[in-house]
């Protein structure tokens, strides 16, 4: 198939690259300098093709097909496929054991995956509250649950299972890139993975909207710490439309702002899927809404090409990649992007 592709300049990180598979999490920013000026930089840039998707919710390869739908055999091949959670319709053994298999059959070299907030029994706190306080059977699926998304079943499959935090990686090729990752979105009906909408996760105290409390214990860092974000709920009014009005993370936006990645991705919202380039104002002191300076719908052409530069620090490419239409049929196309990474050194 034809490479689809938005090509990025991308930045090197001072983050020590980490060998394929290898992962840490930090709290802190990489540091406070533009992408451009980082000491000792490497001049070479390698072209790296990401797949993006999310709310899969139990897809297995054959139902695509069955509504005119993009997601089939054979995918283009990927260097890195990314997850934007809602693996899974509620959970379940099995349900994880179907999902590893259906990633299996997609050709890329590195897969990272998140939960969302219907994969209950990856979430302990919630899955402990609210399923099994008196059953310890029950209160063990959890563990069973992660071990799938973390054991022989995943490596098979090339699936990188990551939680809350940032994390460098570099491919064989020698690219290498940061990003922050979090399976949590604002709480309604009793999900997993949820905060309150007066909780902010994702920014230190200094940065919280007013009348908010940080609770974050790994935010988001300051640019040009983070390369990519992927969370499985979006940011506020981009990408977050319902039939009752926008439902996206104040924090989120306020989070995307201060890190102006190169490329953001989520899902969680199905009848929004989408793209938009969002240009931030020069001011970095400014945080949130009023940090944007325009916004532009960008097309999804899957599987043909598309070519669609980015400004370090000037500009993201945001990506709801929910796979899922609002009645649960896998309608809407994957993302395939391609980054300019640098070569690690």
């Amino acid at each position: 198939m034809p490479r689809s592709a938005y090509k990025f300049s991308t930045p090197a990180t001072s983050r020590t690259p980490l060998a394929l598979g290898e992962t840490w999490t930090s709290a802190t920013s990489a540091t406070g300098r533009a992408r451009g000026q980082i000491s000792g930089m490497p001049s070479t840039k390698l072209s790296t093709r990401f797949m993006i998707i999310s709310d899969t919710h139990d897809f297995e390869f054959g139902q695509a097909e069955k509504v005119d739908g993009s997601l089939t055999l054979p995918t283009p091949k990927a260097d890195v496929l990314l997850h934007c959670g809602d693996l899974t319709q509620v959970g379940g053994l099995s349900s994880y054991g179907r999902l590893l298999k259906m990633l299996r059959m997609i050709d890329a070299e590195l897969k990272l995956v998140i939960a969302g907030n219907h994969d209950l029994d990856l979430d302990r706190k919630h899955w402990e509250s609210t399923h099994c306080s008196d059953d310890e059977g029950g209160r063990a699926q959890h563990q069973e649950a992660v071990d799938i998304m973390t054991g022989r079943l995943a490596k098979d499959a090339g699936v990188t299972y990551l939680v809350e935090g940032l994390n460098t990686f570099t491919l064989k090729s020698g690219a290498r890139f940061t990003i922050y990752t979090s399976p949590y979105q604002p709480e309604f009906c009793n999900w997993a993975f949820s905060y309150e909408r007066d909780e902010d996760r994702f920014n230190p105290p200094e940065h919280v909207a007013p009348g908010v409390k940080s609770i974050a214990t790994n935010p988001v860092p300051d640019f040009p710490g983070v390369d990519i974000m992927m969370t499985h709920g979006p940011p506020q009014d981009i990408l977050d439309g319902t039939a009752h009005g926008n439902v996206g993370c104040e924090a989120l936006l306020r989070a995307a702002s201060r890190a102006r990645p190169l490329l953001y991705c989520f899902g969680h919202i199905h009848e929004a899927h989408g793209s938009h380039m969002v240009t931030w104002k020069d001011d970095q002191e400014t945080i949130g809404a009023e940090a944007i300076e325009s916004e532009r719908r960008k097309p999804n052409r899957y599987p043909d090409s598309a070519h669609c530069p980015v400004r370090s620090g000037k500009e993201t490419l945001m990506i709801n990649a929910a796979i899922m239409n609002l009645s649960y049929k896998p309608t809407n196309a994957p993302w395939l992007v391609d980054l300019d990474l640098p070569q690690a050194g």
